[in-house]
């Protein structure tokens, strides 16, 4: 697992996968379509002449052509629903693993962290990073680990089997309200999530789009000044750059593409200035796209 140093066989134990019914569901129609390019091509001259007696009007060779292209199309459906099985199996537990560690490391110093929220922590993949991060670095501090959904059973029962049971607390809330005053944490994270708020609208609407800015706004809200937030997510990263420059954050950084979900996704990172710094706010923004020390 490159940097994280855990084997992926021992990540899986741990959190198990939340995308499982549509883990099975490519599978299925894998094997299925797999079957059915084996079945073609092993039977191809029996299917040839029942393509020739259901339609004998056909021209000379083209049941063959027929048989031939849909035993071909079969088979391509076969290793893309693979594929995507593979990714989905993939990106949901290992790839998400590697990409805490290096969220985790987008933050500078840990050691004047005493509080942190992971948005959207579900079953606390990088809930649990951060709070080995502060368990390392000896701190007192805690990690609040925030979802809409009642997963805070299987969150905790994560972070039991990681032993940073004294570093994390779970609350269930919505990314757009957050449940906390402003100016309140160190550090703000959140992996994969923030691209689901607004769902209910439709990806690609105007609506969804305002809801997955308000939740922005909330993670620039509840840091304090001088705080960090980083933010790994899926397709909409230019429009959470607009907003951070909107919001007049400053050291925005976003790292090269990695793909996660069949989809490219970045990480984005920021710092909220303090109180003077933003009262002599100058108008100009420098963001770095291509920081590789984050990804």
């Amino acid at each position: 697992m490159g940097k994280s140093g855990r084997d992926w066989t021992q990540i899986y134990a741990i959190y198990g996968m939340d995308e499982w019914q549509t883990l099975m569901f490519l599978l299925i129609h894998a094997f299925f379509f797999s079957f059915l390019s084996v079945f073609f091509l092993l039977y191809f001259n029996p299917i040839c002449s029942i393509f020739d007696s259901f339609f004998p009007g056909l021209p000379a060779g083209a049941p063959r052509f027929i048989a031939g292209f849909t035993g071909s199309v079969t088979a391509i459906l076969a290793v893309c629903l693979l594929f995507a099985a593979c990714n989905i199996f993939y990106s949901s537990v290992s790839l998400h693993w590697d990409m805490a560690q290096r969220i985790v490391n987008a933050v500078n110093d840990w050691s004047t962290v005493k509080t942190a929220l992971d948005v959207g922590c579900g079953r606390g993949i990088l809930l649990n990073a951060v709070a080995q991060q502060l368990k390392k670095e000896g701190s007192s501090g805690r990690v609040v680990g925030l979802d809409r959904r009642k997963t805070t059973v299987s969150t905790l029962r994560t972070v039991g089997m990681e032993g940073v049971q004294e570093y994390v607390t779970c609350k269930e809330g919505d990314a757009r309200h957050l449940p906390f005053g402003d100016n309140y944490f160190d550090v703000v994270v959140s992996a994969v999530f923030l691209h689901t708020v607004g769902k209910e609208f439709g990806h690609k609407t105007a609506a969804a789009a305002a809801e997955r800015m308000k939740g922005l706004s909330e993670v620039v809200r509840v840091l304090k000044p001088g705080g960090v937030g980083v933010v790994w997510d899926l397709v909409h990263v230019p429009e959470y750059v607009q907003r951070l420059k909107e919001l007049r954050m400053e050291d925005i950084r976003v790292s090269e593409r990695v793909t996660a979900f069949m989809v490219s996704s970045h990480i984005v990172s920021f710092r909220k200035p303090n109180q003077q710094q933003l009262l002599s706010f100058s108008g100009e923004f420098r963001v770095d796209w291509r920081c590789h020390g984050l990804c």
